[in-house]
């Protein structure tokens, strides 16, 4: 029987997961889990001494959690990594979250979303403009 409740949970008890595990349990191709990992400072699987990435468990739960934001919630690479610094502590003394103590948790959402979709637009003008100075 022990070999049985292994072979059922297979992945749950690991420490380590390597690139190609982590895309099939994310459904990500490998070369966007390295992009990412140029884009987000938060994501930084380990290197075994061969050079292998290591993805530790709470990597995975990082990548799933980019993956919601980029697929799901349509934030740009730029807006996601603000909003995952934000909500790694610095963005919790912001100023918004005493707002939304004062006024109610539903407005101090709604502010909280407006200002992060203005922040997103910014970042994307940005970028046009970027463009049009270029030609």
């Amino acid at each position: 029987m022990p070999s049985t409740a292994t072979a059922t949970q297979p992945t749950i008890e690991k420490d380590f997961y390597r690139i190609g595990e982590v895309s099939r349990l994310t459904n990500l191709k490998p070369f966007v889990l390295r992009y990412w990992e140029t884009e987000f400072p938060m994501l930084e699987p380990v290197k075994s001494s061969s050079g292998h990435r290591l993805y530790r468990q709470e990597d995975v739960a990082m990548v799933l959690r980019i993956k919601r934001l980029l697929y799901d919630e349509g934030f740009t690479i730029a807006g996601a990594r603000r909003h995952l610094r934000e909500q790694n502590g610095s963005g919790e003394n912001d100023g918004v979250t005493s707002n939304a103590a004062g006024g109610g948790a539903a407005e101090g959402a709604a502010h909280l979303l407006s200002r992060k979709m203005l922040l997103d637009l910014r970042d994307t003008l940005r970028a046009f403009l970027t463009l049009l100075e270029r030609k």
